[in-house]
């Protein structure tokens, strides 16, 4: 029995193609954005990528973990950071990743969690460079080597973060 194309359609509407999937495999990450407040200022981490660009620890979503604990798992790989992580998602924001010659720029999706930073420790991956600075020069480095939309995304999520940051050390709110 042959089925038409337009038959096959109409009767598997969630019908996708497997090559579209793969495409979207890696579209969607974690970040944990790390601050601590010390004398009175807040201060993000910020780690070194291989390629020189700063940026918050992030990555895939690890199986059978939320996306907080995923996050938390990041910032503990890639700062060593030990601390208090936010359990819902404060800001979302695009990456560009160039996938290659052959492939086309990826748009990358990333779910940024706060983490109040209680200790550091040695990280775990060689060559990350954790580094504190204030917002004004985490914004910075977050443009630096990156197209502009980039670095605006980067630079709306510290402004996000600093404004939710000030809010809980005022009382209002609290991280869980």
């Amino acid at each position: 029995m042959r089925i038409k194309k337009t038959a096959l359609a109409q009767t598997v509407p969630n019908f996708v193609r497997l090559s579209h999937l793969r495409r979207l495999k890696g579209t969607e990450q974690v970040a944990a954005v790390c601050f601590r407040v010390r004398k009175g200022q807040i201060e993000f981490l910020l780690v070194e990528t291989d390629g020189g660009r700063w940026t918050f620890p992030k990555g895939s979503v690890e199986s059978g973990l939320t996306d907080a604990q995923s996050a938390a798992l990041e910032a503990y790989e890639e700062a060593g950071v030990h601390g208090r992580i936010e359990e819902a998602a404060f800001a979302r924001y695009i990456r560009r990743k160039n996938a290659g010659v052959v492939r086309p720029t990826v748009e990358v999706v990333v779910n940024a969690h706060l983490c109040e930073v209680s200790r550091l420790e040695e990280p775990q991956e060689l060559d990350r460079n954790p580094t504190w600075c204030s917002a004004e020069k985490a914004k910075r480095r977050l443009r630096e080597r990156r197209i502009e939309a980039d670095g605006a995304e980067h630079c709306r999520v510290v402004d996000l973060a600093v404004s939710r940051i000030q809010r809980w050390h005022m009382g209002v709110t609290r991280p869980e």
